[in-house]
């Protein structure tokens, strides 16, 4: 929607990801994420960490299944999605609000690891879709014809940058 924040929060899980049915029957799964900022301290010679973030982090539906099917805690992720605000009351009557991550898009880094694609069966729309299903990848480099789209020269080429220590 035009005017929602959207970010990306590449972290760690804090723990395995909370796979709940709401009253409505749908699947949400709740993690949260810690993002700890790094910065290279060019007197000491040395990496210094910045203050963490913990962000707690909701997806729903199919996406949910897969997430708590598929990531674990420790887990470093990368997560796109929209900032909410929610405001509710304890129990002892307090009012409280928290922020927190509308996941559209998680996965595994690769940075540091590897990660096996499992496609599920197609069988309805993929979550989070907004205005009909997406595209396979199959779909995405095909031709109509049936041929295969050609790669483009550029594709896989990198420039060469510094590595950061690992977490």
């Amino acid at each position: 929607m035009v005017g929602e924040t959207v970010i990306t929060v590449v972290g760690n899980l804090t723990d395995d990801p909370e796979l709940r049915l709401t009253p409505s029957g749908d699947t949400v799964a709740h993690f949260t994420v810690a993002s700890t900022p790094r910065t290279f301290d060019r007197q000491s010679n040395e990496w210094r960490d910045a203050e963490t973030l913990f962000l707690r982090c909701s997806v729903w539906r199919q996406e949910a299944e897969h997430v708590a099917e598929s990531l674990t805690r420790g887990t470093r992720v990368i997560v796109q999605g929209r900032l909410r605000q929610r405001t509710y009351e304890t129990r002892e009557g307090e009012r409280r609000t928290v922020i927190e991550l509308e996941a559209d898009e998680i996965g595994p880094s690769l940075r540091f690891a590897a990660a096996t694609i499992v496609k599920p069966p197609h069988g309805g729309v993929p979550a989070g879709s907004r205005g009909g299903p997406r595209p396979s990848a199959e779909d995405l480099f095909t031709r109509p014809d049936g041929g295969e789209r050609p790669v483009p020269a550029e594709a896989g080429r990198h420039a060469p940058r510094e590595e950061a220590e690992p977490f």
